[in-house]
């Protein structure tokens, strides 16, 4: 489903992001250089990944949002990514308040060879960060990082809730 006003977008992303953001805080910078095969991607690539595209995706539509130079990215650095992609994420939200109208929505764009409205590119920077998500918690488990919960429980935090985690 496209986004059709901007209150609905703003309302998905203050939640998705801040799972994200949760993600990205317990990380360690030992932690960051978890993969699952010896050529698969970083657990800090991929949270790296994931800020980044919030500025490459949106650049697409025109917008201007904070966007770390990638060039520079420091992968043994934990605080460094949990700052930028803060920084990314409120950038977003403050460029699209100020610019960005529920019509604004219906516009289109060429997006990766295709042409979206952009109502659909915010679906799909949601959808891009909820999947990459999920393949990081399987890493920062491997890295003995815990892992926090978004759609309820983690199996970590089972405990804080006088429950044993289900079987």
């Amino acid at each position: 489903m496209n986004y059709t006003t901007i209150k609905e977008f703003l309302k998905d992303w203050a939640y998705e992001s801040g799972a994200t953001q949760k993600v990205i805080n317990n990380l360690t910078d030992e932690s960051l250089s978890q993969k699952v095969t010896p050529s698969g991607r970083s657990l800090g690539f991929i949270g790296w990944h994931i800020t980044e595209t919030i500025g490459e995706m949106m650049g697409k539509t025109g917008l201007k949002v904070f966007t770390p130079d990638m060039t520079k990215w420091d992968e043994t650095s934990s605080e460094h990514l949990r700052e930028c992609y803060k920084n990314s994420s409120e950038s977003l939200v403050e460029k699209i308040q100020a610019s960005w109208e529920d019509e604004t929505l219906l516009k289109e764009d060429d997006m990766y060879g295709e042409t979206w409205k952009r109502g659909q590119t915010l679906r799909s920077l949601i959808e891009h960060q909820i999947h990459h998500r999920g393949q990081m918690t399987v890493l920062m488990r491997q890295a003995g990082v815990k892992v926090p919960g978004f759609y309820g429980p983690s199996y970590e935090e089972w405990a804080a809730y006088g429950m044993e985690a289900p079987k």
